[in-house]
C-alpha cells in the first residue's frame, strides 16, 4: 500500500507547474492575492498564501504579470493581471498540457505511436 506521504509528495509536484499555468489563466481578470486564493481553491487549486505569493513575485519579475496598486480603499492592495508576454507563455504551456494529457491519454489506452 503506498503511504499518503508519498502519494502527497507526488501530486504536489504534479499540481506545482499547473498552478502556473491556472494562475495565469485566472489572472487574464486582473485580481488580488488573497481573491485568487480563493478563487484558484473553487477551481480545485489549493494553494497555500506562503507558495502563491512568491510565485506571483516570480512571474512578475519574468514580466508574465503586471501589477499595481489599488488605494482607493482603506487597504491597499496590488492586483495582478497577465501580461502580453504572459498570454505568449500561457499559450505555450496550454499546448503542452494538452499535448503531455494526450500523450498519457494514449498510454492509458495502449495507442502505439
Amino acid at each position: 500500500m503506498v503511504s499518503e506521504e508519498i502519494l502527497r509528495t507526488h501530486l504536489q509536484e504534479l499540481r506545482r507547474g499547473t498552478v502556473v499555468v491556472a494562475s495565469l489563466v485566472a489572472l487574464r481578470r486582473p485580481d488580488y492575492g488573497y481573491a485568487l486564493l480563493q478563487r484558484l481553491a473553487a477551481h480545485g487549486f489549493p494553494v497555500d498564501a506562503n507558495t502563491l505569493y512568491p510565485l506571483l513575485r516570480r512571474l512578475e519579475e519574468q514580466g508574465l504579470l503586471t501589477s499595481e496598486w489599488n488605494t482607493e480603499q482603506s487597504r491597499p492592495r496590488k492586483f495582478y493581471r497577465t501580461s502580453a508576454e504572459g498570454e505568449l507563455v500561457l499559450g505555450r504551456l496550454l499546448e503542452d498540457l494538452a499535448a503531455v494529457q494526450s500523450s498519457v491519454t494514449g498510454l492509458i489506452e495502449g495507442v502505439d505511436r
